[in-house]
């Protein structure tokens, strides 16, 4: 029996995913578990294995397509029969219900399948074949409830950011399979409303514009990849949802830096580096246990504590950043972490992270310290309360005991949700933290 390849569901708030690639062509044999084609979300950049062994009868959706998760990409068989007997047609894409549209989906996800060739409504068009004679004002009544119901098939997180900022998500033109409104729309519906003119008795900003460049002026302009495209909705909608303030804390490595040094080479033999992000990813774990509301997220008026201490890794690509999960951090000891946090980056810059790979995270950690920087003040990883950035990690003077001293110093800057995590409770959090490294043993 043929098998259906689909849209994998690349984290809990992704529900669309844009084939970048196709890796194998129609014809070809693939083994299960091969890389088949590969896509691009708002979580990551990844080659999706084959579910099956067999030959690629069909691909239903193109490069540069966006389509909803669980949507048929593509159909894999077992021989030549199949594929003669498969009826590819160049072109074809399929929709949620099983239907098939024109090659006018776009990389967006616009979809004019729902229009016939005189541009009437497919349904409308279904109508008149039938010889049905309503009256103009019914049809119109029948279009425009059929438009409303599309629209407002769209995923939990976009009906969350409606009902948080009070739009009737039937309002919002929807780019997405059947008119479905995506949370690119409903961000764009929300940054146009942000900045329409504004009139008396609203606040709706000044309108203004500041062209990136001039005419003439001597500039390369390059479309923003998926991934860029995706990140930089879910930055701006985090910033939106999340109050966000942060806490810079300066903590001693000293001892750390000597546990490393001792324990270096008994890594290396077990198949890792023992780097320092792995001690302070093990602090963090154990400090989660110990605070619940930093591990929490918010849905409406409710507060989810999550059982799972899942600690996500920003992993920086040259393509973008994305964050794979070590699941259960908080279970592992240092070395398991410390090959976690190994493999899931190695998986990521390799484009071989799994699904679940990027599922379930609930606290991020991210470390620019490992480029120089500092300190830095990060963006929270939504739907989390915290996230906390490492910075660079070098011998200092100090004062200790009324002496001056060369220690291993850093910052460890926490950047937590004000609507959920008081001040106090993350000052303890970070006090927790920094005790356990400044007194590693």
């Amino acid at each position: 029996m043929p098998t259906n390849v689909v849209m994998p569901q690349m984290g809990e708030s992704v529900a669309e995913g844009t084939v970048v690639r196709w890796i194998k062509k129609v014809g070809d044999t693939v083994d299960r578990d091969e890389p088949i084609f590969e896509i691009s979300t708002d979580k990551v950049d990844a080659e999706i294995p084959s579910p099956a062994a067999g030959v690629l009868l069909e691909i239903r959706v193109h490069e540069g397509e966006t389509v909803a998760i669980d949507t048929v990409v593509a159909v894999l068989g077992t021989g030549a029969q199949e594929l003669r007997n498969s009826g590819t047609q160049e072109g074809a894409s399929p929709q949620p219900d099983g239907t098939a549209s024109s090659p006018s989906t776009t990389s967006h996800g616009h979809d004019t399948s729902g229009t016939d060739v005189a541009g009437q409504p497919a349904d409308a068009a279904e109508g008149h074949a039938a010889g049905a004679a309503m009256p103009a004002a019914s049809e119109s009544s029948e279009e425009d409830t059929t438009e409303q119901r599309r629209r407002q098939k769209s995923s939990p997180l976009v009906r969350r950011i409606a009902e948080q900022h009070q739009v009737n998500i039937s309002q919002v033109h929807g780019s997405g399979i059947s008119g479905r409104v995506t949370k690119s729309d409903i961000l764009k519906y929300l940054d146009d409303r942000q900045h329409m003119p504004s009139t008396p008795g609203t606040a709706r900003g000044s309108g203004l514009h500041i062209p990136a460049f001039q005419a003439g002026e001597p500039v390369d302009v390059q479309p923003m990849s998926v991934m860029r495209r995706k990140i930089a909705e879910h930055m701006m909608y985090s910033r939106r949802t999340s109050a966000h303030v942060h806490s810079v804390f300066e903590v001693d490595f000293t001892r750390v830096a000597a546990a490393r040094q001792a324990r270096k080479a008994e890594f290396e033999r077990a198949g890792t580096k023992l780097t320092y992000l792995a001690f302070i990813s093990k602090a963090v774990a154990d400090a989660l246990r110990t605070m619940p509301v930093l591990n929490a997220a918010i849905d409406g008026d409710s507060v989810v504590y999550k059982k799972d201490v899942n600690l996500g890794f920003a992993v920086a690509l040259e393509w973008g950043l994305v964050v794979p999960v070590v699941h259960k951090a908080d279970e592992k000891s240092l070395l398991g972490i410390a090959k976690g946090i190994a493999d899931v980056a190695a998986r990521a810059r390799a484009k071989q992270l799994k699904p679940e790979d990027v599922q379930g995270g609930t606290f991020t950690v991210t470390n620019p310290g490992s480029f120089g920087t500092l300190f830095g003040t990060p963006i929270i990883n939504q739907p989390q309360v915290a996230i906390l950035a490492v910075g660079t990690i070098e011998k200092r003077v100090v004062v200790v005991d009324d002496m001056i001293a060369m220690r291993q110093r850093g910052y460890l800057t926490l950047g937590y949700d004000h609507r959920l995590v008081d001040g106090a409770v993350a000052d303890e959090f970070m006090s927790k933290v920094k005790a356990a490294i400044e007194s590693w043993d």
